[in-house]
């Protein structure tokens, strides 16, 4: 039988990608346009994100095609994130996505943007399957999840406040580095002393036990709280230029921290033989090595892709192909859906 040949699109935020998969792991194009409109702004506008989608998309999507050497009446399946996410960024890709099934007469699936995420080390490792407990960790989501299949989630914990990559964007609008921030902290903190200054871990102590409402569950608005009294002084003394590289691994330290011991929680409580990490901020060398540090030499295999951690088109391709398989297709009134649940997700 003829694998079906998927093309997926992602309008979520502020990258315009798209990707043609073939089968479950063979990338045939794969683009990937990141705005930089938002940078004097420090953070993302959501009108001039929806504007730059749509003056973009077509280009994105067509080099995509043409990495892969077809044309677009050679897709089998269009795959498009739904949500969550900016609704006016969301309905740009939703809205072509829609259009092109309509034209071309070809089945249309919605896809959540953090099973895509899921999906993702996948597409580059076959090993990462279910069971696995999966931490989830991007611009404007942090969730903890025991993945028993796929389709099937049980959230374990999430953020009560700022997401990961948000608290990583904020911190550096601080130290007055550029958008966005995560990478801009990680390559700072390399010539930082992480313990020169002392940052609190918030919803991280000893003597939380299981079935605490706070044992999974992750909090960084407190500790952005602590970086704003840390900064405000050395500012004020005309030492925060050559603080910065400290105040910027100390705080990157902490919220590896308490990433990885949540996530280690998790897996001493399900008894998964697998990790995985996904999400914009899994692309950070320093989490994936401590995490990749706890779980030792026990057997416990760590799964996570530097290049797919990033919003992409190739993970939506490859969450679309999973429903699709199921016999999920989109109706005709598919719309974009800014605070969509993830489906299949049940809690403790």
């Amino acid at each position: 039988m003829k694998r079906p040949v998927v093309l997926g699109l992602e309008t979520s935020c502020d990258e315009t990608a798209a990707a043609v998969l073939d089968g479950d792991h063979r990338i045939l194009g794969h683009v990937i346009l990141s705005q930089d409109v938002h940078e004097v702004f420090g953070g993302v506008v959501p009108e001039l994100a929806a504007r730059a989608h749509l003056q973009k998309i077509d280009a994105v999507v067509d080099e995509a095609l043409d990495q892969a050497g077809i044309g677009l009446d050679a897709v089998d399946v269009l795959g498009v994130t739904v949500g969550p996410g900016l609704i006016g960024a969301l309905l740009v890709g939703v809205t072509w996505a829609k259009g092109v099934a309509l034209a071309l007469d070809r089945p249309l699936v919605g896809v959540h943007h953090m099973e895509a995420h899921l999906f993702a080390p996948s597409i580059e490792d076959p090993g990462a399957h279910p069971p696995f407990v999966a931490l989830l960790v991007s611009g404007g989501h942090t969730l903890l999840l025991h993945v028993e299949t796929w389709g099937r989630y049980t959230l374990l914990g999430r953020t009560r406040d700022d997401a990961a990559g948000e608290a990583f964007d904020k911190v550096a609008k601080l130290l007055g580095l550029p958008y966005p921030g995560g990478p801009e902290i990680e390559s700072l903190a390399t010539v930082g002393d992480p313990l020169r200054h002392e940052l609190p871990r918030p919803m991280l102590r000893g003597n939380q036990r299981p079935g605490d409402d706070d044992y999974y569950d992750i909090s960084f608005s407190g500790l952005k709280t602590a970086v704003v009294g840390l900064v405000e002084p050395l500012r004020v003394r005309g030492v925060l230029g050559v603080e910065r590289a400290h105040v910027a691994a100390a705080f990157q330290e902490a919220v590896v921290d308490v990433l990885a011991s949540k996530t280690m929680r998790a897996v001493e409580a399900t008894g998964c033989r697998r990790v995985l990490l996904g999400g914009g901020v899994s692309a950070n060398r320093r989490l994936r090595d401590e995490v990749a540090a706890r779980l030792g030499s026990g057997g416990v295999v760590l799964h996570a892709s530097q290049r797919l951690s990033l919003d992409n088109g190739a993970m939506v391709a490859r969450a679309a192909r999973f429903r699709y398989d199921r016999g999920e297709v989109a109706p005709p009134d598919l719309s974009a859906e800014a605070s969509l649940p993830l489906p299949g997700l049940t809690t403790l």
